[in-house]
C-alpha cells in the first residue's frame, strides 16, 4: 500500500500567522516551494498560504507585503491527511475539495506536503488523469 508518507515531500515548514506576507514569499523562494502552512501560537494549522495568494490577494490588491500578515490571506483551516493514509484517500481528499497541495500530519505535527508534482511522480496515468480532470475539468 502506497501512503501519503511515500509520496510527500518531507520537511515541510510552517510559519507563524503573524509573519509578514513578504517574509512568507522569501521563505518560499529560498525553499523552492509554492505554499507554506500557517500555524497559530500552539503550532496548530490555521491556514495555508500559496504564492498565488500572495500575488492575487496582496500584491494585485495594492496591499504591502511587508505589513500584511500571513493570516490575512488564509480563507480557512486547510485540509490535511495523516502520514499513513492510503494514496487513494489522499486523492479523494484532494479531488473532492479541489486542492492542489495537501499538508501531511503525523502525531499532530506537520511532516510533509503533497503537491501536484509529487502526484505526477508517483501515480499511474489513470490516477493522474482522474486527478487532473477533478481539479481542472469542472467549473
Amino acid at each position: 500500500m502506497t501512503t501519503a508518507r511515500d509520496i510527500m515531500k518531507p520537511g515541510a515548514e510552517w510559519i507563524s500567522k503573524d509573519e509578514s506576507v513578504g517574509q512568507a514569499a522569501r521563505i518560499m523562494a529560498e525553499r523552492g516551494v509554492g505554499a507554506l502552512v500557517i500555524a497559530d501560537e500552539n503550532e496548530r494549522m490555521c491556514g495555508i498560504i500559496t504564492d498565488r495568494d500572495i500575488v492575487v490577494k496582496c500584491v494585485a490588491q495594492g496591499r504591502a507585503p511587508s505589513t500584511t500578515r500571513a493570516e490575512e490571506l488564509c480563507a480557512a483551516t486547510p485540509w490535511w491527511v495523516d502520514a499513513d493514509a492510503d494514496v487513494n484517500e489522499v486523492l479523494d481528499q484532494m479531488e473532492s475539495h479541489r486542492i492542489k497541495r495537501m499538508p501531511v500530519i503525523e502525531a499532530k505535527r506537520l511532516v510533509g506536503m503533497i503537491s501536484e508534482a509529487d502526484l505526477a511522480r508517483h501515480l499511474d496515468d489513470n490516477q493522474l488523469s482522474e486527478f487532473v480532470t477533478a481539479i481542472y475539468g469542472r467549473p
